[in-house]
């Protein structure tokens, strides 16, 4: 055992360095919901707010919903450069020097408009990350742990929003954009050291730079991994004999039915509304009138969404991709229509007060199982469903539909919420929640312990 993991330990570093890409995301997501209160000055302390005046609700969605609009094109840079730079460079220039960029200029911008353009730089580098993050930690992971590794990725993201909550409400918005800014610039500086992935250096003819990297990578020297390279070489080479395009995609039996799955996911994990949970948690629990502080409530409800992280690695290669994505949806349905019921009984002016607790409770329920599986599994099965001649094209197609629903979901919150209360809008996503148990049971596959070339197979039936 202490031998696999000192074997590992190289892997292991290169997948945490590169999460601290999804780090950043996870800060960059969560960032409006200790700042939003203090634009708008909710807060009571006229002192927090960096503009002159409060922020309207307009401006403030459209804050919010600039992020995910950038996000939208963010996968394209990542079919633009990861077959020409590599991943791990695309990952560098197109994720973290934008995303510190974009942190930094909300540290010292005085004007909405300045939030505006910050906010879609900083998409474009969530799109990126989206897209390339995957790929890269399912071409560098052995077959065995592959989905435990890229469920790291969710861990890294749900600990940048844990550091939100915990530090974001008592700091001014220039600090703790400054801090925020660390974490992509120290991605930028690490991540650099790593080697790109075999496949890529396959795909530039490179063999040597191949072998260094595979062989660094399971910790051993170019004769311990001659077989696993052969197999690796052979089916890149093999997927790439006819190089794919978003038609080709479209053409494939198998790789329609992996776009489905991937796409269908995203739609229904942006439709759940954790965008809005992420990116309104304090504005949510003020709303409430819970005699629990919204900060506190905010916190609690980070670090139950970092622990509950840690449970996907564990259970994902054990109980499968299917039951943690079945267990999450039912666990979503169920926390959400009692949040929809709280807020439609104090809309029509019903005493609440003796429920008051419900709120956090329910929040507590969606994030554990939010993140059992539809938190990590649809970014995790973009990087193993597809194959190697399409994998850029579709998962641009893919990454770039999550962002446009989450898109749609954040700019449509407040006009929705205005026209039917935030009851019924809750009851909405919890609908959508629904329909992930009906879509998980009639189309996605199980990955769990299969190669590309078994997934590939199981695909085209």
């Amino acid at each position: 055992m202490l031998k696999g993991l000192k074997n590992r330990a190289y892997v292991l570093a290169a997948v945490m360095s590169c999460n601290l890409a999804a780090f950043a995301v996870g800060l960059t997501i969560t960032w409006t919901s200790p700042v939003f209160p203090k634009m708008n000055n909710s807060t009571g302390n006229l002192d927090e707010n960096p503009f002159d005046a409060p922020t309207t609700t307009e401006e403030q969605s459209w804050i919010a919903a600039l992020l995910s609009c950038g996000a939208i094109f963010g996968p394209f840079i990542v079919g633009l450069l990861a077959d020409r730079i590599g991943r791990k460079w695309t990952l560098v220039y197109a994720c973290g020097i934008p995303l510190t960029a974009a942190f930094l200029i909300t540290a010292f911008a005085k004007t909405p408009v300045l939030y505006y353009v910050a906010r879609f730089l900083g998409g474009l580098g969530v799109g990126v990350v989206f897209g390339a993050l995957p790929m890269y930690i399912g071409e560098i992971s052995e077959t065995s742990i592959r989905g435990t590794l890229t469920s790291f990725i969710n861990i890294f993201m749900v600990g940048g929003e844990l550091l939100c909550y915990a530090v974001g409400p008592y700091t001014s918005v220039m600090w703790f954009s400054i801090i925020c800014a660390v974490f992509p610039a120290l991605f930028v500086i690490l991540f650099s050291f790593f080697p790109d992935s075999p496949q890529y250096f396959i795909l530039k003819n490179n063999i040597p730079a191949a072998e260094s990297s595979l062989a660094k990578l399971r910790g051993t020297d170019v004769g311990g991994i001659k077989k696993e390279f052969a197999t690796i070489k052979e089916n890149v080479e093999t997927e790439m004999k006819n190089r794919g395009t978003i038609m080709d995609v479209i053409k494939n039996r198998g790789s329609r039915k992996a776009l489905l799955i991937c796409s269908g996911l995203a739609g229904i994990q942006q439709l759940s509304g954790i965008k809005i949970v992420l990116t309104y948690t304090t504005d949510i629990f003020n709303a409430s009138g819970s005699s629990l502080n919204s900060d506190i409530s905010s916190l609690i409800v980070g670090l139950v969404q970092f622990a509950s992280g840690f449970s996907t690695p564990v259970l994902v290669d054990r109980l499968g991709r299917k039951m943690l994505l079945l267990i999450s949806a039912v666990g979503m349905v169920i926390s959400e229509v009692p949040l929809g019921l709280y807020f439609y009984l104090k809309e029509n002016n019903y005493n609440v007060s003796y429920i008051d607790w419900l709120p956090i409770v329910c929040m507590i329920v969606y994030i554990i199982t939010y993140n059992f599986g539809f938190g990590p599994l649809p970014l995790g099965l973009m990087g193993e469903v597809f194959s190697a001649d399409v994998k850029a094209a579709a998962s641009t197609v893919a990454a770039s539909f999550n962002a446009f629903m989450a898109f749609i979901v954040v700019k449509a919150f407040s006009n929705l919420q205005d026209a039917v209360g935030p009851g019924v809008t809750y009851w909405i996503f919890s609908f959508f929640s629904f329909l992930g148990i009906i879509f998980t049971l009639l189309f996605v596959v199980e990955t769990k312990g299969k190669t590309f070339a078994e997934i590939q197979e199981r695909l085209n039936r």
